[in-house]
This record gives C-alpha cells, sequence and structure tokens, in this order.
C-alpha cells in the first residue's frame, strides 16, 4: 500500500488527488474513516481536522474490473465492487469499473452507463487483450465460463467466475490447470458461504461445540418453472437448455448446498441420487422450435461424508410457494445447527449441554459486531441482506490478493463440487451408488 504524506497531498493536482476519498489513514477505526469525507473541503479546515495527526495516508491501488456479462449476476457483483471501499477501507486495493461486455450493444452500453463502468466492449476476446483490464468477471451462462476462463489466464488476467465452475469436471480441470499454469488470482462466486451467519456456523463447527457431526441435510426449492409455457433458451431463460447451462438444478442450485457443505462438513465421499424432468419439451427461444429438455426439473440424493456423517440433499423448482428456500441442518453428539436464506441474519442454535429446564433451540440474531464481517455495517440490532455477501466475498479477494493467498473456494475447490454434481447427475441416470472423484 502506498503511503502519502498530508503535504504531498496537499500539493497535488486534482487529477492524482482522485480517489484519495476512499483511502483509509492509518490504524483508524471505521468510524474515523467516514471523516475523511471532508477531503472535499478547504486545506485550513483540512489540516485543523482530529483526523489528520497522523504522518500519512494509505492509497489504495486501483484494480480495473472487466465485466463479462450484464444480467442479474453482473449487477449483484457490480454494487459489490462498488461498495466495498466503502466499508472495508483498509484494503491495499480498490476495485475500478473500466469496461462491461456483453453481445448486444445497446444492452451492455446501458448496463455500463448505469452502473458505472467507464467502457463497453461487445467482444470478450478483445476486452481480454486490453492493457487496461486487471481481472476478468465471468457473469454468462456456464458453457462459455471454460473458454472465456482460459483465454483470460493466458493474458495474465485475474479472474472471478459465476458458479458452477464448468459444465463437467474434465473442463473445470482444464480451467484449473489453465490459472495454475498462469499464476493468476482467481475466485468462483459461491457468495452464501460470505453471509454472517453460516460463516459464524463455520466457526461453531470448527470450534468443536457440535462434537461428532451425524447429519447434514440441505434444501434449495424454488417454483418458477412449474408452467410448460417457460420456455428454455435465450438470454433470460438458458438456464432450462442443457446446451447451455449442463444441467438444471443440480448445478445451479444444489451446487450452492454442495459448496456450504463441502466448506462446513468435509469431503462427500459417494452419492446416491433421482433427478425428474417434469415437462419433457418446451419452446426454445432463439429457435422457436419445439424441443426436448435435457435439464433436471428436481434432485434429490443421500451421501456419505467422509467424517461419517449422512447427507440428505434435494432441489426443485416445483416447490409451489417457494421462491428461493435454502436450508440447511446439522446434528452433531452435542450440539445442532440450522440456518434459512428467508431469515438470514438468524442462526438456530440448540446445546444439549444447556440445563434441562432451558434446554431448547435459540435464535441467535447475527448483529454484534463480534460476529463475521458484521462490524463493518451498522450498529447491533440492524440487519444486512443478500447482496453483503458478495461485498464480503470481494473484500475476502482483495485482502487475500494482498497477503498472497488464494481466495477460497478458488477454481480448483470449486472443482470438487463440480465433481459431486457430476458424481449425482451420474448417479440418477444409473440410479446406483456412485463414488465422487
Amino acid at each position: 500500500m502506498v503511503r502519502l504524506k498530508v503535504e504531498e497531498f496537499l500539493t497535488q493536482s486534482p487529477q492524482r488527488r482522485r480517489g484519495s476519498e476512499d483511502v483509509a489513514q492509518k490504524d483508524f477505526s471505521l468510524r474515523n474513516f467516514a471523516a475523511l469525507r471532508t477531503l472535499r473541503l478547504g486545506n485550513d479546515e483540512l489540516l485543523n481536522a482530529p483526523i489528520m495527526n497522523e504522518e500519512y495516508f494509505q492509497v489504495t491501488k486501483p484494480l480495473s474490473i472487466g465485466m463479462v456479462g450484464h444480467g442479474f449476476m453482473a449487477r449483484a457483483h457490480t454494487n459489490a465492487y462498488k461498495r466495498v471501499s466503502d466499508f472495508f477501507p483498509e484494503l491495499a486495493y480498490r476495485p475500478v469499473l473500466q469496461a462491461a461486455c456483453g453481445r448486444d450493444e445497446a444492452k451492455v452500453k446501458a448496463f455500463a452507463e448505469q452502473w458505472g463502468y467507464a467502457s463497453h466492449e461487445t467482444d470478450w476476446r478483445k476486452l481480454i487483450s486490453r492493457d487496461d483490464i486487471d481481472a476478468v468477471d465471468i457473469c454468462v451462462p456456464n458453457n462459455l465460463h471454460k473458454e472465456i476462463a482460459i483465454a483470460a489466464a493466458k493474458a495474465g488476467k485475474m479472474i472471478l467466475c459465476e458458479k458452477p465452475l464448468s459444465m463437467t469436471v474434465a473442463e473445470g480441470e482444464e480451467m484449473c490447470k489453465a490459472v495454475e499454469a498462469a499464476g493468476v488470482a482467481n475466485m468462483v462466486w459461491y457468495n452464501y458461504r460470505r453471509i454472517p451467519a453460516v460463516t459464524l456456523a463455520k466457526q461453531l463447527i470448527d470450534s468443536g461445540r457440535l462434537g461428532r457431526i451425524y447429519h447434514f441435510r440441505a434444501n434449495f426449492l424454488q417454483d418458477w418453472t412449474i408452467s410448460g409455457d417457460v420456455p428454455q433458451g435465450g438470454a433470460a431463460t438458458w438456464r432450462l437448455d442443457s446446451a447451455a447451462a449442463g444441467s438444471g438444478v443440480t448445478g445451479d442450485l444444489l451446487s450452492h448446498c454442495i459448496d456450504t457443505a463441502l466448506w462446513l462438513n468435509g469431503q462427500i465421499k459417494d452419492v446416491s441420487a433421482m433427478t425428474e424432468t417434469f415437462v419433457k419439451e418446451r419452446l426454445h427461444a432463439e429457435t422457436g422450435e419445439v424441443q426436448p429438455v435435457g435439464i433436471d426439473d428436481a434432485c434429490a440424493f443421500l451421501c456419505h461424508f467422509d467424517n461419517g456423517s449422512l447427507g440428505l440433499f434435494e432441489s426443485t423448482r416445483y416447490a409451489r410457494g417457494h421462491k428461493a428456500l435454502f436450508t440447511f441442518e446439522i446434528n452433531g453428539e452435542n450440539a445442532s445447527i440450522r440456518w434459512d436464506l428467508h431469515d438470514l441474519n438468524r442462526l438456530e442454535y440448540f446445546d444439549h449441554g444447556d440445563d434441562s429446564i432451558v434446554r431448547g433451540w435459540r435464535t441467535v440474531h447475527v448483529t454484534e459486531g463480534e460476529m463475521p464481517y458484521m462490524n463493518r455495517w451498522w450498529v447491533p440490532g440492524l440487519s444486512i441482506g443478500y447482496e453483503h455477501s458478495f461485498v464480503h466475498q470481494v473484500a475476502d479477494f482483495l485482502e487475500d490478493l494482498e497477503k498472497g493467498r488464494p481466495c477460497q473456494p478458488d477454481f480448483r475447490s470449486a472443482l470438487q463440487t463440480q465433481a459431486v454434481c457430476e458424481a449425482v447427475l451420474n448417479s440418477g441416470k444409473s440410479r446406483e451408488w456412485v463414488a465422487v472423484s
């Protein structure tokens, strides 16, 4: 991190001073950092401000982002890039929205202008070739991940890739080898790890509070594809097209459950799955033809974990009344925990060690400053939301980049989730237990 003395700052040109409002003064708290916004005041008032007693500021280094895609996830990631320096001011790197890319020029131009990207491209190859791009964020359908990621790695770009990593384990292995050969920082956006209640669950498990783990169960339920009139393919419904998505709920929804399970409870050894496609044909949005549906509409599977515990997972897009019900429960020898995305700021906890007259499930409101990430936000009792998990993941990526360590889940870690997904799909076809490679 660059150190800048006060007198040097005051004599700089406005162009060189640009961005210094997002600088954190050494050893100052987040609350004091807010006072640095007074840099727009006159020099006399600035020098008299109590926060200016330190010898220098710490100036962040820009990290230029090239966004490939302009849909839902591109918005979520971009919001994180825009907010991270406000709430994690000590980070050495500061994301800069350099360019957005999409095939539809009118749409990507509108996206770039709305969200503050400096430029736009219609060819991802041109984006990757630009010298002013440091990191490439891949927010496009799954069948494009491999080609873009490998090209970005060869160009020496950092890569932040949407989940799932790839269409297949074989593709994912190629992607891993590419980033490892290039030595570029890489990460996959399994953002639910960064919801404070989920991170707290990880801390409780790692501390041994639950004791030996016996059961892990999770589900992810939606209802948006029940109608047979919903098309497959195209920009809005590519997730229903096996050629673009690779799989249905397994790669889209269960991959989140699996990543969380691997992080909290360790590796999965084998699986026994059943899958179903309820609507067998759909109109394809691009061809205008009715075509067979190749994805799984629903999936449930059993599994064995390496630690001896049993797993039970379910996902569907045919659970009427559920828009995004993601839950998990873990039962241990001494205690149990459970979490629900619909109430994401709360973690339910049962401790058998409590006195019998007060023993029971308790609800922990995860808003205290001592809890994961929460000292960055508001006062205890005030909640945060889904979008903050992406801010946390960007912050962790930037901190790990500064410290020269991989940010998890990286490509190699996400490949393990891909391996479980592939085993699940193979088991659903064979109706047999399948080992996870």
